[in-house]
């Protein structure tokens, strides 16, 4: 019988409680007492993993967009259907993931104006993750064009850039005035510049 990989386990419990608090009190109040006790794990553990809090924070960045990237990939590529389709589904995803209190929304919205003047590292590793997710709509753009469900006159990149910037500002909108009215709105928006090919 195979052992369990304790290391991947605890690491991956200590990610998982931190995302939890990050996401209710942000990644500078979630104390490292507050997150030991939480996952009920001692001191050394946490730092037999991370060597800072830091490199905790860049961490606990890389596990959510790795799962982000997964969660997106399927929604985006879902076979039979076309590709307009599967980009407003994702969006509406947006919507119902940032109005539903247990998951706390956004962890890009939640971190990006706190740390990025804080941590050089965290800053980078969320602006790798955002070009992730920039390149992942740009191939959805050009396969809607290409199967006719989406106009797109200029490049590809520069459509997903300005939906990716229009939907972070209206989630953090959305967080700000604890109302979707801003996610509501840029549903309309991006519906409108994705339109079929006449």
């Amino acid at each position: 019988m195979a052992r369990p990989n304790l290391f991947h386990d605890t690491r991956e419990h200590i990610l998982a409680t931190g995302e939890a608090l990050v996401q209710s009190r942000g990644f500078t109040a979630a104390g490292l007492t507050e997150l030991l006790a939480a996952a009920n794990v001692p001191k050394g553990s946490f730092y037999h993993y991370f060597k800072s809090k830091e490199d905790y924070g860049v961490a606990l960045l890389i596990r959510y967009f790795d799962q982000y990237d997964a969660a997106m990939g399927e929604k985006l590529t879902a076979p039979g259907r076309p590709a307009r389709e599967r980009l407003l589904s994702y969006f509406e995803g947006w919507i119902a993931n940032a109005c539903t209190p247990e998951h706390g929304g956004c962890l890009v919205v939640k971190l990006a104006g706190e740390v990025c003047d804080l941590s050089e590292p965290m800053r980078e590793t969320l602006s790798a993750g955002m070009a992730r997710i920039v390149a992942r709509l740009a191939e959805v753009i050009e396969q809607g064009h290409a199967d006719g469900s989406i106009s797109c006159p200029g490049e590809p990149r520069a459509l997903a850039d300005a939906l990716y910037a229009m939907w972070l500002g209206a989630a953090l909108r959305a967080k700000v005035e604890r109302c979707p009215d801003s996610l509501n709105a840029a549903m309309e928006d991006t519906r409108a510049r994705l339109t079929f090919l006449q």
